[in-house]
């Protein structure tokens, strides 16, 4: 996980545009209030499933990335295993993020 998706997902946090833990991520996703999911890599094979069929289920994009320490220092908060962005352009700027720090990831395994 880069650091400026650390920065964004801090802000959103300040913002007031973030849900995290179990709960608060569940109770976003199926209101329909949440954009974006982003999951450790380090949680449960079970929390990881059930995370992703809940998306898949309400068709909210999601992402496996970074682990519970990286997401819960980017929130101030301890022992996050999910979060869920809660508004539209946070989301749109944490998937532009994500999908570059992985472009370089699979640019660096070609090389």
């Amino acid at each position: 996980m880069n650091q400026k998706l650390k920065s964004m997902l801090g802000m959103a946090h300040k913002a007031g545009k973030l849900q995290s833990g179990n709960y608060q991520v569940e109770e976003a996703v199926k209101s329909g209030k949440g954009y974006l999911v982003l999951i450790s890599q380090d949680s449960s094979d079970r929390s990881i499933k059930s995370y992703t069929d809940m998306c898949k289920y309400y068709h909210v994009c999601f992402y496996i990335d970074g682990t519970k320490d990286e997401i819960s220092q980017a929130i101030g908060k301890v022992n996050r295993g999910a979060i869920c962005i809660t508004d539209e352009n946070f989301a749109e700027t944490i998937k532009k993020l994500i999908d570059v720090d992985k472009k370089t990831e699979d640019e660096a395994w070609q090389k």
